[in-house]
């Protein structure tokens, strides 16, 4: 058996961000609560790992319950400027992890919006990014899933223009295919390609994986969009595919190929991988 490792997976600079952004709260911030604002990433493995440490998942609706002195991490995915404000209003230290790329689509979707323009973005209903995104534009938000929803948008009211954004893990190729589409109904539409490089270059990097194997491990959380578009990927590229999150999840038919090929998601920690690699090993 061969085991051969995609030249690119596993955390993506922001969400390494996010965790050392934990790590060092945890550490300086002994004998007070610290509470991530929802689940810091998408990967259950570490977000055990950090509760273990003592990080606490805190609930948006709980916001009114915090302490003063509670230390409050946001998400790499961000929040809404409403859910800041709160948060601020409750005396709370707040450290800002949101990943720089979200915090740059935050930035763009407020600029657009004051200019009285549409903001349209390409991204999955109730993603936190998402959510987040939909706060800074406020009623000039438009949400489009998919190319088919894109093609059934009725005329909007883009007097002042409308943009394109996408969410940051959103599929490549669906972004274009409903630019395509939008770019045709709204003469003025600026379109902006924000998917972040990292979720690009893992989708590429397991393209070139595929060819090469009889099979392919996607590791990561299973509701993590970045995570399922690589399973995606690697279902309608190679011939055996599996997502797993855990080296015990390995599927026994695995075990009885040749080559095996490695990726995983942004959110997937390197000690995880370093398992599922092992475990492999192991079985030769």
């Amino acid at each position: 058996m061969e085991v051969i490792l995609a030249d690119v997976m596993g955390y993506c600079m922001g969400v390494r961000r996010a965790v050392d952004c934990a790590l060092e709260a945890l550490s300086k911030n002994d004998g007070k609560k610290v509470y991530s604002l929802g689940p810091l990433i998408h990967n259950q493995t570490a977000l055990d790992t950090l509760a273990a440490k003592g990080l606490c998942v805190l609930r948006e609706p709980n916001i009114e319950k915090l302490h003063e002195d509670s230390v409050v991490i946001i998400r790499a995915h961000g929040v809404p400027p409403a859910t800041m404000s709160a948060l601020e209003a409750r005396g709370c230290t707040v450290l800002n992890a949101t990943c720089p790329r979200v915090l740059a689509s935050q930035k763009n979707a407020a600029k657009h919006a004051s200019l009285g323009k549409t903001v349209i973005l390409a991204g999955d209903r109730n993603h936190g990014e998402v959510t987040g995104i939909a706060g800074f534009a406020g009623e000039h938000f438009v949400l489009v899933e998919s190319r088919e929803d894109a093609e059934a948008l009725p005329p909007l009211s883009c007097r002042s223009g409308a943009v394109l954004l996408s969410q940051t893990t959103f599929s490549r190729d669906e972004f274009f295919a409903i630019a395509d589409v939008l770019s045709k109904k709204i003469p003025d539409l600026t379109v902006f390609n924000t998917i972040c490089p990292a979720t690009q270059e893992r989708q590429e990097a397991l393209f070139r994986l595929c060819p090469a194997v009889d099979g392919v491990l996607v590791v990561g959380g299973k509701n993590s969009a970045n995570t399922k578009r690589l399973f995606q990927i690697a279902k309608e590229n190679c011939p055996c595919a599996a997502l797993i999150e855990t080296a015990s999840e390995i599927p026994a038919e695995f075990f009885l190929l040749h080559r095996i090929g490695i990726t995983a998601g942004a959110s997937t920690p390197d000690d995880v991988i370093h398992a599922v690699r092992a475990r492999l090993e192991e079985a030769r």
